[in-house]
This record gives C-alpha cells, sequence and structure tokens, in this order.
C-alpha cells in the first residue's frame, strides 16, 4: 500500500501473501531482467567476462565498450590465483576502451586497434587478450572479429579472442556463459595446430576440472582431493586457469564438473 501506484503494479505478482497449506505461494521472482536495467543479475556481458573468461590469469580482458560496465565487474567476485599481478596474472586490473559518444557515432574499431597495442606494449608477457564486447558493439556493428585476426596476425600469432557477450543477447548471466564457451571452442579449440598444442605427454588419469571459478579458493581444495585420488588435472575452469590449461583441456580423458547450488 506504500508503493507508489506503478511501481505497486509492477511489484503485484512478486510480493504475496504466503498461505498456509499451499506449497507454491505464486511468487514470480524468477523472471528476466530488464535490459538497461542494472540488476544482481548480470547480463551476457557479465556472464562472459565475470565468470568464464575473467578468471583466466594469464590473458587481458578488455571490457570493450562505456567505462560503467567494466567498473561494475571490476573486482567483484573473489577469483584467488597464484601469479604477479601486470607479470603473468591480470585479473585483478581493469582494461576498457572507455566508449565515449563520438565512437558510438563513428565507431570503435580504431580504439580498439590503439588499446591492443597499448596492451602489448604495457604488458608484452600476456599471453593473450580477449574482447568483451559490450552493448554499443552489437548495436553500432563493430568488426571485433576482423581487428582480432589482423592484431593476432601482426603479433607474430598471440591468441586474440573476439566475444559476442553484449548484454543485450542475454538478460541474465546464463548466455553469457554459452557465448563464452562457444568462443573458446571456436578461437582457442579450433586455432591448435594438430598435434603440436599443447605439448605435453598424456597420461591415462588426465582430467580436467569444468566450472569452477576459485571463489575464495574453493578449485584448490578440489584439485588437492584429485590428484589426491591420482589423477592429474591438466586444466582448471576457470578459477586461477590459464590459456595453456584451456588449450590442453581436448587432451583430457574425463571432464569434470564441480559446481556448487548457486551455479546449477
Amino acid at each position: 500500500k506504500v508503493y507508489p501506484e506503478k511501481t505497486a503494479k509492477r511489484r503485484a505478482k512478486p510480493l504475496i501473501v504466503h498461505q498456509a497449506g499451499k506449497s507454491d505461494c505464486g511468487v514470480k521472482s524468477n523472471i528476466k531482467s530488464i535490459p538497461g536495467v542494472m540488476t544482481i543479475r548480470g547480463c551476457a556481458y557479465a556472464g562472459s567476462k565475470g565468470v568464464v573468461w575473467g578468471p583466466i590469469k594469464d590473458m587481458v580482458h578488455i571490457s570493450h565498450g562505456p567505462v560503467g560496465c567494466g567498473q561494475y565487474s571490476w573486482g567483484s567476485r573473489r577469483n584467488y590465483y597464484v601469479g604477479t599481478t601486470g607479470i603473468d596474472s591480470f585479473v585483478t586490473l581493469q582494461f576498457t576502451s572507455d566508449f565515449q559518444e563520438k565512437d558510438i557515432v563513428f565507431g570503435g574499431d580504431k580504439k580498439l586497434v590503439k588499446i591492443l597495442d597499448e596492451i602489448q606494449e604495457l604488458f608484452p608477457l600476456n599471453n593473450g587478450i580477449t574482447i568483451q564486447s559490450e552493448c554499443p558493439i552489437g548495436l553500432i556493428g563493430d568488426d571485433i572479429e576482423a581487428v582480432s585476426r589482423a592484431k593476432s596476425k601482426e603479433y607474430g600469432g598471440k591468441t586474440i579472442v573476439p566475444v559476442r557477450c553484449e548484454g543485450f543477447r542475454g538478460v541474465s548471466q546464463s548466455l553469457g556463459h554459452h557465448i563464452a564457451n562457444d568462443a573458446v571452442r571456436d578461437w582457442i579449440f579450433g586455432h591448435l595446430e594438430a598435434d603440436e598444442k599443447p605439448k605435453f605427454e598424456s597420461t591415462p588419469y588426465d582430467v580436467a576440472i569444468i566450472g569452477d571459478y576459485n571463489i575464495g579458493g574453493d578449485a584448490w581444495s578440489s584439485r588437492i582431493l584429485l590428484e589426491e585420488m591420482g589423477l592429474r588435472v591438466i586444466a582448471q575452469w576457470s578459477g586461477d586457469g590459464s590459456l595453456a590449461e584451456l588449450e590442453a583441456t581436448p587432451k583430457a580423458k574425463l571432464n569434470i564438473s564441480i559446481a556448487t547450488v548457486h551455479e546449477l
């Protein structure tokens, strides 16, 4: 009753008094978020950058678009990792192309080229780069795939992955997870040279941990238990993970999915 009329109408279904004896109280809270409205739920970009790609520690992940999305996703998850920031780990750093109005009008490909060159100059030890697209990129039609191919060739074959995870594509994180994993398939697995990468000797006990983002260090515990069982963990997706581990995944004899109730 204290809500304004417009708000009350919108909140009518999510606010229902539970009736004794009924298993379903009729709450309609599990619905899609409204695109453009900041919610705890996130979007496709959040699912890709914040969950799947962001924890890959030895790659630089560019939030390509206005600064707000990058800021919103910066350091919001406790994806623990081992490494030296700025040398072989970049998880806690924020890279954004900081789109302005002129970039929306004239396109952001030139700005993307510039930021890629700056990253190569300032952080030459990075093992790869991803381009995490925000909403404006898909709306104005920037060709991030062409830029990625050109710069990868210029940098001697460096892995550069364009990810079409614009927020409007999915108003929950779930679709972002799918898009990110498709990018791994197409731009990591799809570019591996047969029998050349990864360079290691396979064993019958090689496994990959899938779906553990090492929030608070939980993936480390899982890895210890598996290795004490006699298994060899060759890849960890994606908390405390690396590009080399992504590349090694197809060599695993078994993928083990470790998910929390939250992820399920």
